[in-house]
């Protein structure tokens, strides 16, 4: 059984989880969300092993796989393919032409940072400027407004 926060499930691209885990703030996705999809792409692409809260689930339609990898990446595109086969997902991507493809197809979407920043907001983070340093430590690229902010 899926778990359903506020009428989303989550799926996550691979940017998220590793820059989550570079940074040992992964646990902040099962503290908002308690349970996240990924696909078998994303796994692969993360190569770490993962916490039992984070569900491997494949696209029943791989067409979509390999049409969309033709413009974003294999992992973006698995995760957009997922969350077009489940209604009411929140994807997680950060790659901006990704963000934009998975707009353009109506899917609801959110980031690394809106992540963090909801995690702030409930008190999940106590100094977000921190962890966003953290994040551009380890090579995050940051929006340039979001730099002049910290």
């Amino acid at each position: 059984m899926l778990t359903i926060i506020k009428n989303n499930i989550i799926i996550s691209d691979t940017s998220c989880l590793i820059a989550l885990s570079n940074i040992n703030h992964l646990d902040v996705l099962k503290t908002l969300y308690e349970t996240v999809l990924i696909t078998p792409e994303v796994a692969a692409e993360y190569g770490e092993p993962l916490p039992e809260w984070i569900i491997i689930k494949a696209v029943n339609d791989n067409g979509k796989i390999i049409a969309f990898n033709r413009f974003i990446d294999l992992g973006e595109s698995s995760a957009i393919a997922l969350a077009m086969e489940i209604d009411e997902a929140l994807l997680i991507v950060d790659d901006s032409e990704a963000r934009q493809f998975a707009k353009n197809l109506g899917l609801k979407i959110t980031g690394t940072l809106g992540i963090l920043i909801r995690a702030h907001k409930q008190g999940i983070i106590p100094v977000l400027s921190d962890v966003i340093l953290d994040l551009k430590r380890v090579g995050f690229h940051l929006p340039s407004n979001i730099e002049e902010l910290i």
